[in-house]
């Protein structure tokens, strides 16, 4: 991730995160942008979980199917 950056780069940022900041404020961010990380990874999980629910719902309908029925084309109104 910081591949690019060397340890100046990173104690420069940190400076003038601290400047910018606050020595006060910096861990009420860094609090609140590992909340909304922690939240973020939390809510695609679900999303992929509901996801793959869905699949299995579809070919579990797909496989009741009687030999040679086709499925109907059925549409939802425009």
């Amino acid at each position: 991730m910081f591949s690019g950056i060397g340890v100046t780069g990173f104690i420069l940022l940190v400076l003038v995160a601290l400047l910018l900041f606050g020595p006060n404020k910096l861990p009420e961010l860094g609090r609140a942008f590992g909340r909304t990380l922690k939240e973020f990874k939390a809510g695609a999980k679900d999303l992929m979980d509901d996801d793959g629910q869905e699949r299995k719902e579809v070919s579990r309908i797909e496989t009741n199917r009687k030999p040679g029925e086709q499925a109907d084309d059925k549409r939802l109104p425009e």
